[in-house]
């Protein structure tokens, strides 16, 4: 009988796309055992930011949370309208050149020696690159490179996959959450300050609770969703301009109930169940009106018991609801808003998602620029 091991067999399996990575940097060291990293950038056009989003290291990660605009690292801009890869056989060598960003001098630091740089495209469209690095100089041949091209093209092809997931799911919601954005004030580019806001604060806070690239770039992607809900609340609910009343208030905020309800169906509907942190957004949609100090709603949980992407969203949705024009009231300044986060810090909202939004109010305003509200909105 054959006893023919297929070396791939741990992509079969329903698992997490990190372990997808892992597993296919495994199969890789088998053949070169040389290959001491793979590393997955993705690409926001519309930010032309380059993010660092998973890898397969396990002693630690070079690169943690970073993120670069794309016009700002040249040698990979050119590769990505090109379409071509990119070989450094000898980091060590060009470390202290100019054209050199700063990403390439910290893997070098971290002691890879060589490097190979493949772009990423989904039908001809950039979406970031992979990264393969060696501990040892002069080891990209073009034997090597030869087949290594045929696992950057698998693993390519998971990380496209997982991307068109959330993609599919979220221009389902989208393309129904239509009907809310014409009924509801809060506008497309609320979601995507918001979204930024959101990634800002998980960001800050990746040290101290250990956070992956991977998780925060979910936290990115699916914080826009956190109110679907609202598509199932009347419009003389929704729409009221004065405050509302008692039995109104309590169906306003069944929208948290009907937007997990929502997701589920379309999950289902779509077959994307196994879309990856897939409860980060049951959580930011379902929690992100809960009250530290449990005074909030559906399930009036407080403190830690309120996941950390319900309590990041919640902090960048109230902000962006304070600085942004609506119907019935005029945008706050930045620094009242500030004043009023403050004054909400641990009983409301979040101490340390409120103090990693407010330290880093120049990359809150860059946002800001970039994402105006336009005559329609």
């Amino acid at each position: 009988m054959n006893k023919h091991r297929d070396i791939l067999e741990e992509l079969n399996k329903h698992a997490p796309l990190k372990e997808k990575i892992i597993a296919a940097h495994k199969s890789i060291s088998r053949i070169f055992p040389f290959i001491a990293r793979v590393a997955i950038t993705i690409y926001d056009p519309e930010t032309t930011l380059l993010k660092t989003y998973l890898h397969s290291s396990i002693d630690g990660n070079p690169l943690p949370h970073y993120q670069v605009p794309l016009d700002e690292a040249p040698s990979l801009k050119e590769l990505a309208e090109k379409g071509l890869p990119r070989v450094i056989n000898n980091l060590l060598t060009i470390e202290d050149s100019d054209n050199i960003h700063e990403h390439t001098r910290r893997i070098a630091r971290s002691g890879f020696a060589a490097s190979y740089t493949l772009p990423m495209f989904n039908n001809g469209v950039f979406i970031g690159f992979i990264f393969f690095n060696s501990y040892e100089t002069d080891v990209f041949t073009e034997m090597v490179l030869e087949q290594i091209d045929v696992y950057s093209h698998i693993i390519s092809l998971m990380v496209v996959n997982e991307l068109a997931s959330i993609q599919t799911l979220t221009a389902a919601i989208k393309t129904t959450g239509h009907i809310t954005h014409l009924r509801d004030p809060e506008t497309g580019s609320h979601m995507d300050r918001m979204s930024r806001y959101s990634r800002l604060i998980a960001i800050s806070l990746a040290d101290k609770h250990r956070l992956e690239d991977s998780y925060i770039e979910h936290i990115f992607m699916f914080s826009p969703l956190h109110d679907i809900g609202k598509i199932g609340i009347p419009d003389h609910i929704l729409m009221k301009p004065g405050e509302l009343d008692e039995n109104e208030k309590v169906i306003m905020q069944s929208h948290t109930r009907k937007g997990c309800e929502m997701i589920d169906e379309l999950l289902a509907n779509f077959g994307l169940e196994n879309v990856e942190y897939i409860d980060v957004l049951r959580n930011i949609t379902k929690y992100h009106h809960e009250s530290i100090n449990g005074e909030g709603y559906p399930s009036g949980i407080k403190g830690e018991e309120i996941p950390l992407e319900s309590r990041i969203v919640a902090v960048a949705d109230v902000f962006d609801a304070l600085t942004s024009s609506r119907p019935y009231k005029k945008a706050w300044s930045n620094e009242d808003a500030i004043a009023t986060l403050k004054s909400m810090a641990g009983e409301t909202l979040d101490q340390d998602c409120v103090n990693a939004l407010i330290e880093n109010m120049d990359q809150v305003e860059l946002i800001q620029q970039q994402f105006k509200e336009n005559s329609f909105g």
